[in-house]
């Protein structure tokens, strides 16, 4: 079942396609559903996304495909597309191709380091992000410190956008508190009975841990670097 809201979204989404063959704005569909932010539709989005019942078009920001409606889920039935729509979305007019400027506040949670590790600071500031650079889930910012990751594209000063979670599969980068104290951003990688972070800069040796003093608080999903 879908929440009111949820509900709400999907058939204001397919009533634009339907009328005009492009996606609304984040700001549009704040304004329609009475949301305080857009954050809020993002988490909407991110949850109908996540159940199959909408999906975003690569490459374009502001391009949602309605796979499903909320009617076609009954119990004893199969969910099938809503074909009308997809039709719709599927040969969009030259106008959807427009880059749109949804963009998404990110909680900023301080800085973290690509080196050592440091303190993780529970910052009250907030960092925009377009909302093309995030996927389905739950994100958050931390400000990189160090040069440890340079190896993987990862600079100091850079923002990392982190999706929240609490595993990680080998070879992912993740941010891991270390002894509950301490974060660090590197490669997970499990060694035996051992847990060990891999920077990538060879100038740094890896950190091996007894796995109760690792616990993984989110993956890396992006980067934004400022050129100034």
């Amino acid at each position: 079942m879908l929440t009111a809201k949820q509900h709400e979204l999907i058939r204001f989404i397919q009533q634009r396609l339907e009328e005009t063959g492009i996606s609304p704005s984040f700001e549009e569909m704040k304004a329609a559903l009475d949301l305080k932010s857009k954050s809020g539709v993002h988490r909407l989005i991110s949850a109908l996304e996540e159940r199959g019942f909408i999906r975003r078009l690569p490459n374009r920001a502001r391009a949602l495909e309605v796979l499903k409606n909320p009617e076609d889920v009954l119990p004893g039935t199969t969910a099938k597309p809503a074909n009308d729509v997809v039709a719709r979305t599927t040969t969009p007019p030259v106008a959807q191709l427009e880059p749109a400027n949804d963009v998404i506040e990110l909680p900023l949670h301080g800085r973290i380091a690509a080196g050592a590790p440091i303190e993780a600071l529970e910052g009250q500031s907030s960092l925009p992000v377009p909302a093309a650079l995030l996927g389905p889930g739950d994100h958050y910012a931390l400000e990189v410190s160090g040069d440890s990751m340079i190896e993987a594209g990862i600079f100091d000063g850079d923002f990392a956008l982190i999706k929240r979670t609490t595993t990680a599969r080998d070879g992912e980068i993740v941010v891991a508190l270390v002894d509950n104290e301490e974060a660090t951003l590197k490669y997970l990688h499990r060694d035996g009975s051992m847990v060990r972070l891999d920077p990538a800069n060879a100038s740094y040796s890896a950190q091996v841990y007894q796995p109760d003093q690792v616990e993984v608080q989110g993956k890396l999903a992006g980067l934004l670097r400022r050129y100034n």
